[in-house]
């Protein structure tokens, strides 16, 4: 678990598919990353398989649910793949608690811990017109390298 001011990061578990499921329901979550929520079924299937971690010995899947302490309920997710040293997160608040710093926070939060681990670069990829996303990425210490990887901006601390 990793822990912040207001918010607890859970290791993912197929057990949270209850709440997420809610969570991760409003298609605005899939406005610049494509496709649409996950059926509570096939979220099941997707945290089974990264509960169990990469099929590759060579990268690690770390992959956290969001605990708001102050409302004791999940509000998003957390992640990092670890492969040669660089970790490459990623981040999604439900809709409902967005704009209130939770992202940053859990980022920052997740930053500071990868720091703790044999890691020597941070890396997240951010669409150019996702703004608040940007945001995040910046308050975990991330700059913008200009370089796009499918069509989005690669971060990098």
């Amino acid at each position: 678990m990793i822990s912040t001011g207001r918010l607890d990061l859970l290791p993912l578990r197929p057990e949270h598919v209850g709440e997420m499921a809610e969570v991760l329901s409003d298609p605005a979550l899939h406005a610049f990353i494509g496709g649409a929520p996950d059926s509570p079924q096939a979220l099941r299937a997707r945290y089974e398989r990264l509960a169990a971690g990469s099929p590759d010995p060579g990268q690690r899947w770390l992959n956290w649910v969001i605990r708001l302490r102050d409302e004791d309920r999940l509000v998003g997710t957390v992640q990092a793949t670890i492969a040669d040293g660089t970790a490459e997160i990623a981040w999604v608040v439900g809709t409902p608690w967005q704009g209130r710093g939770i992202a940053s926070e859990a980022a920052r939060g997740l930053v500071a811990w990868l720091g703790t681990q044999p890691v020597h670069a941070v890396v997240a990829h951010v669409h150019p017109e996702h703004h608040a996303s940007a945001a995040v990425a910046a308050s975990a210490g991330l700059t913008a390298t200009g370089e796009l990887h499918d069509g989005e901006v690669r971060w990098r601390l």
